[in-house]
Order: C-alpha cells, then sequence, then structure tokens
C-alpha cells in the first residue's frame, strides 16, 4: 500500500519552522516561545505541526506520511 497525503494522496510534501505565542503575558509581549516543525502538502495544503522539542530525534515527514 502507497502511503502520502491523508488527504489527497500526494507525496510531495515539505516542512518548515514555526515559531507561535503562547497565552498570557507571552502574548501580550509577543513572546514566541513555542516552536513547531511543520509538514504540509505542497499539492492541498494539508499541514500537520509537531513540537520541535519532543520531535528532533524522528524523521518528521515519515511522521507525515504515516
Amino acid at each position: 500500500m502507497d502511503k502520502g497525503c491523508i488527504k489527497c494522496g500526494s507525496k510531495d510534501a515539505a516542512q518548515k519552522e514555526v515559531a507561535m505565542t503562547g497565552t498570557g503575558l507571552s502574548k501580550i509581549f509577543d513572546l514566541q516561545h513555542n516552536q513547531f516543525i511543520v509538514i504540509y502538502c505542497k499539492n492541498c495544503g494539508y499541514s500537520e505541526f509537531y513540537n520541535k522539542q519532543s520531535s528532533t530525534g524522528s524523521n518528521i515527514l515519515d511522521l507525515f506520511f504515516g
């Protein structure tokens, strides 16, 4: 069975790193300490976020394709 994007089946994916604010004081002061790796399908745009600190030891693209 071929694996790919769970929405469209495409195997064309890419990744980006993003940072986001949290709640409370970090939101008020725009402190973007929440870091994620985003894996997205280049065909349909479906995206999954992975916590950067807890997922550094594994291949994130393999997780996206299940």
